[in-house]
């Protein structure tokens, strides 16, 4: 069976792509394919706590991130560096994550079939 793993490095109202990195992978998993979630440079933000959406008239990213483990997605990765890079502390993070060096992610990819980065 296929697998996909889906690379977000989007902050979350930068633009569509956060929103639309997770509804590819909620579509995915819906249809029972092997997901995995990989947060990348500023896709990172998108973990954050106490975003306010609402002052950009947007939609907020949580609840859809919550819904991961609903639909069958455990696997959630982050990068260790990106975090570091913009000077973030993993008690700011909201979603359970594995934490991975950058050797680590590599290994990650070769897991994978099909790579989609958003």
């Amino acid at each position: 069976m296929k697998s996909l793993l889906m690379v977000s490095r989007s902050a979350p109202w930068a633009g569509a792509s956060a929103r639309e990195a997770l509804e590819i992978v909620l579509a995915a998993a819906a249809f029972d394919l092997p997901v995995a979630l990989l947060f990348l440079d500023d896709g990172l933000f998108q973990l954050t706590a106490n975003q306010q959406a609402h002052c950009l008239q947007q939609k907020d990213l949580n609840a859809n991130l919550k819904a991961l483990p609903l639909f069958g997605i455990d696997d959630c990765y982050a990068a260790k560096s990106s975090l570091m890079e913009r000077g973030l502390k993993e008690s700011e993070v909201h979603l359970a994550v594995h934490w991975l060096d950058d050797k680590q992610i590599a290994e990650l990819f070769s897991r994978y079939h099909q790579i989609i980065t958003l």
